[in-house]
């Protein structure tokens, strides 16, 4: 009986040229109610066929993850019923002005100053409760992480930096706010600018607005930003023992990395050139044999481990870690 079940379901399948399991009825339901999507979207359907097709990627690593293949964990998230294309969309950091940025780069002068352990550092940025959502503003949250890290450093203070101001003012500077930009030019209008206002008097909107910065309401300023040194791991590893978090960029544009729960991250698909999503770099450190970068996402606390994630380290500058590192000086 259940053969002919599987087989009229399948021939229903061939018909409508679509296809969802019956079975993860309660489970599609709940994750919408979870996620707050939709419950009758006239693509409902679609993004149904979206879901499965991604569930059954993640149980697919997951099992070699629980064999000991696969040194991180996947996990269904917010993400779920978008494509690939789709997913990359929230992830933008110009990635040709990026590797324009990679021919002005040069190494940061070092200074054996404020030496912290990286969980220190992890507690000078932490996670915002809330995402860049549908804003493909991941530069700003970028920028603004990082400069918030050497402003607690100075004052011991932290204060959440604006990242609609660099979404609606550093257009000037070549950013196109919600369709992406590049943390160095998000610091060239700081500077311009002569300073950067908090989160509580320019909060964050998830679009696109037109500027309304009030040079009264400054709270922090920047003096100067470097790059570091191009695809070097130790660069990344003496900045921050000696200056702190770093704006950096990586490959996120793999359905792994989309739905990265915990572990150690590393993709055989990740690139050193598609340099598609900006993040703080904030730590290292050691689990076993594996080296390991900390990094701050912004992609709110729900995602990866509780909003962080770790990635492989001095294995072959894994999802281009190395390729675009910036930092702020105060």
């Amino acid at each position: 009986m259940k053969a002919v079940i599987v087989l009229a379901s399948v021939v229903l399948c061939l018909h409508l040229g679509t296809c969802i399991d019956p079975s993860m009825d309660l489970e599609w339901e709940n994750w919408k109610i979870k996620h707050k999507k939709p419950t009758n979207r006239a693509d409902d359907q679609q993004r149904r066929e979206i879901w499965e097709k991604n569930y059954g990627v993640i149980e697919s690593h997951n099992k070699r993850y629980r064999e000991g293949k696969e040194t991180y964990e996947m996990g269904m998230n917010r993400f779920g019923d978008l494509t690939m294309e789709e997913f990359v969309k929230l992830t933008k950091m110009r990635t040709k002005m990026s590797r324009m940025a990679l021919t002005r780069s040069t190494n940061v002068m070092l200074s054996a100053t404020d030496l912290r352990p990286f969980h220190q550092l992890h507690l000078m940025v932490p996670v915002l409760t809330f995402s860049q959502g549908i804003c493909g503003c991941c530069y700003a949250f970028s920028a603004a992480g990082a400069l918030e890290a050497q402003w607690k450093k100075k004052t011991g203070t932290l204060i959440p930096l604006s990242k609609q101001q660099l979404i609606d003012c550093s257009t000037s500077e070549g950013n196109i706010g919600c369709r992406g930009g590049l943390p160095d030019l998000s610091y060239g209008y700081i500077i311009k600018n002569g300073g950067i206002q908090a989160e509580a008097t320019y909060p964050y909107a998830m679009q696109d607005q037109n500027c309304t910065a009030d040079k009264s309401k400054i709270v922090a300023t920047l003096s100067d930003w470097k790059f570091l040194p191009v695809g070097d791991e130790q660069a990344l590893q003496d900045a921050l023992v000696t200056i702190g978090p770093v704006a950096v960029a990586i490959d996120g544009s793999t359905i792994n990395f989309q739905f990265y729960r915990q572990g150690i991250f590393s993709d055989s698909k990740c690139t050193i050139w598609n340099l598609s999503h900006a993040v703080v770099l904030i730590g290292f450190g050691t689990e076993g044999s594996a080296n390991y970068w900390t990094i701050k996402n912004s992609w709110g606390p729900y995602w990866g481990e509780n909003g962080y994630f770790r990635l492989a380290k001095n294995k072959g500058n894994q999802c281009g870690i190395s390729q675009y590192g910036v930092v702020p000086f105060v």
